[in-house]
């Protein structure tokens, strides 16, 4: 497999569509400084699945959106797309359908970028895995940049390591063994989770025992209350029932006394009205009466006040008769004694 064709749309600077086919043999992009030369081979490690913002000098992964002139406004989505020639069907074999591999990577702008492989959408993982397998990818030695040559001759053992693991053509088995790794230690850590998991479990088992006896405990008492309470329940509707039968009694008999006691009124009412008839002629012969008697009482204080003068007119004319009889008797005894004297 090799590249046969990269076409990129609002990448960097390329904000129309621009192809560039790569043929067999040497195929060499000239051009002064600044014309978009770097571009290419960023648009390419962008498409084969670079996460890393600086690598593609920018600070965050939205800046690979054409962003704008003074004579063309920004874009809001950047597109870069590599065809591989798959005639020998040297591709996975979910992908090995064709004798063309289009990869397609597409970016929205505060959105994030998506994959698709022949159309279909697949994850970043995906796409570096496929060209993992195919000795290349966004970190290959292969594509070489400025100041990297140097950097390749003082590198360590371990990424001397990659270039030869690169060069034989299993850095795929050492992406897949990677993740292979990473996913045992997730396991791993998943499984001291699990097992600090059941332990809690064992105990919120233990618990729930706990709580399933005193659960059961309670719906046999629970079982027990509601018996004694429907008794008695039982037992006081039976005694308001008895209740209720009496007050009907009662009631009844109520009822009888308030008959006869509103005949009695009706008949009293009667009376005081027939009553209420006569008390008027009665009035008036109290009134005369007491007239009456009235003038009886003055007749009566004045007949005693003229007796009372009376007696005391015969009180005086005593008493003046008296004094009348006192002074005559020795009027008498002075007379007779001067008869007597001059008899003498």
């Amino acid at each position: 497999m090799h590249f046969t064709r990269l076409r990129l749309a609002g990448f960097k600077s390329f904000v129309e569509s621009t192809e560039l086919t790569i043929e067999p043999g040497l195929t060499g992009v000239v051009g002064p400084n600044g014309c978009g030369k770097s571009n290419l081979i960023e648009g390419l490690r962008w498409v084969m699945g670079e996460t890393s913002a600086k690598k593609m000098r920018g600070g965050a992964m939205d800046d690979v959106i054409f962003n704008g002139t003074t004579a063309r406004p920004a874009r809001n989505i950047a597109e870069v797309s590599l065809l591989l020639d798959n005639a020998g069907r040297d591709a996975p074999a979910a992908y090995n359908g064709g004798d063309e591999l289009e990869i397609v990577r597409r970016i929205e702008r505060q959105s994030g970028s998506g994959y698709r492989i022949n159309g279909d959408d697949v994850r970043a993982r995906d796409v570096q895995l496929l060209f993992a397998d195919l000795a290349t990818g966004a970190h290959a030695t292969a594509l070489v940049s400025q100041g990297q040559i140097g950097a390749l001759i003082a590198a360590k053992p371990v990424e001397r390591r990659r270039i030869l693991e690169e060069a034989a053509g299993i850095t795929g088995l050492h992406s897949r063994r990677h993740e292979a790794e990473l996913r045992l230690r997730a396991a791993e850590n998943n499984l001291e989770r699990l097992n600090d998991v059941m332990a809690a479990m064992e105990d919120q088992l233990r618990g729930l025992k706990r709580q399933a006896r005193q659960a059961t405990r309670y719906r046999n008492l629970s079982g027990h209350i509601r018996r004694a309470e429907a008794m008695l329940l039982y037992l006081r509707w039976r005694q308001a029932e008895t209740s209720a039968v009496a007050a009907r009694q009662r009631l009844a008999q109520a009822t009888s006394q308030v008959a006869d006691l509103t005949a009695a009124a009706a008949a009293a009412s009667t009376a005081q009205a027939a009553a209420a008839e006569a008390l008027p002629p009665l009035r008036q012969a109290e009134a005369e009466s007491a007239a009456r008697l009235h003038h009886l009482a003055v007749t009566r204080d004045g007949l005693e006040a003229e007796e009372a003068l009376i007696s005391g007119l015969r009180e005086k004319r005593s008493l003046i008769e008296d004094e009348h009889l006192q002074v005559r008797a020795p009027t008498v005894a002075f007379l007779g004694h001067v008869d007597h004297g001059k008899t003498t």
